[in-house]
């Protein structure tokens, strides 16, 4: 789905439809609140790394995860990742491989991060959290599941878009939030703030948790070849703007773009018109890693992807919270 234009914008459709609805999001609050206050969270035997938001998709989770995987395997841990494989149809405990995988099994982010490190999809986070263990994992990160309660998490960061915030505030449906922002702010460890802080963060985040301030980069080979490029840009993720903006950023000409829902199955004749209208508007078409996750087989090969990677303002703060994990896990070891 693409998120509602009334969760973020001041309109008169916002002022009207997120009181209206206010009612249903307090009672979705609740029964999280209920959920999490019932539920016991088991451990796995080994440190987990929660990366989640507090917003319906769309936040940065899935890079996060990955330079979290990169960075702990730099520091000689077995790091294993674990995601629920949305968009996919295995239930699970299942490891992902690339060569067998294809999206509509495991999700794209799955085959995302299975391109980092040994990747798991699972429903059940504790029952995957388990078998990653079992293969070997010393630390697991898990994209996603900070409003699971089930499995037990030694450190968790929250990441939030610094251009989207958390929307008008309110929980879903009347707003984009999954629970509310103190009650979020509560049980996490962190905040990574992708991106410039144009809604406030750092002032709602204040002093009470680190903040870890980064932004999405473009693999600059990437950024190279499309500078000054005259492109069809296409997207099927949550914010599909993100990357619109950011392909004008580097230089790009923006002959013309092409948004899709979140996660959406690209059919081969989808893709084939794309292409062609590219070739109309003597453009190249591109899209995002995510999305080359999706492309009919055959297809992708003819479409320019953006890849982006994690890059920290300040990577001794990471450090600091990382160390003291590993540590954790040299003492129980």
């Amino acid at each position: 789905m693409r998120a509602p234009e009334f969760w973020q914008q001041d309109s008169a459709a916002a002022r009207l439809l997120a009181p209206l609805l206010a009612p249903l999001g307090a009672a979705y609050g609740l029964a999280g609140g209920l959920r999490r206050a019932l539920v016991k969270p088991r451990g796995c035997g080994r440190p987990v790394v929660c990366v989640g938001n507090l917003v319906a998709g769309g936040a940065g989770k899935t890079p996060v995860s990955r330079a979290l995987a990169e960075r702990l395997a730099a520091k000689g841990a077995a790091v294993h990742l674990l995601t629920r494989g949305y968009g996919g149809r295995e239930a699970g405990p299942l490891r992902v491989d690339p060569a067998r995988h294809d999206a509509a099994r495991v999700g794209d982010e799955a085959l995302l991060l299975a391109a980092q490190a040994p990747t798991w999809v699972a429903r059940d986070r504790v029952a995957g959290a388990a078998a990653a263990v079992g293969a070997g994992a010393e630390v697991v990160v898990m994209d996603d599941g900070f409003q699971n309660p089930a499995l037990a998490k030694d450190l968790a960061l929250l990441v939030v878009d610094g251009a989207y915030g958390f929307g008008n505030g309110r929980v879903l449906p009347a707003g984009p939030l999954r629970e509310g922002v103190e009650a979020g702010l509560a049980r996490a460890d962190a905040v990574v703030l992708l991106g410039a802080d144009a809604q406030g963060i750092e002032d709602a985040v204040g002093a009470r948790l680190p903040l870890l301030q980064a932004a999405l980069a473009p693999a600059p080979s990437a950024a190279r070849r499309l500078a000054g490029r005259r492109v069809l840009a296409f997207a099927g993720i949550a914010r599909p703007e993100k990357f619109f903006a950011t392909l004008r950023d580097l230089g790009a000409e923006l002959a013309e773009t092409a948004a899709f829902p979140d996660h959406h199955p690209f059919r081969p004749g989808e893709v084939e018109g794309l292409i062609a209208r590219a070739r109309e508007l003597d453009a190249l078409p591109v899209t995002t890693e995510k999305d080359l996750q999706r492309l009919p087989a055959g297809l992708a090969a003819q479409v320019e992807v953006l890849p982006v990677a994690v890059d920290w303002r300040e990577p001794v703060r990471l450090d600091a919270l990382l160390d003291d994990l590993l540590a954790r896990l040299s003492r129980h070891g």
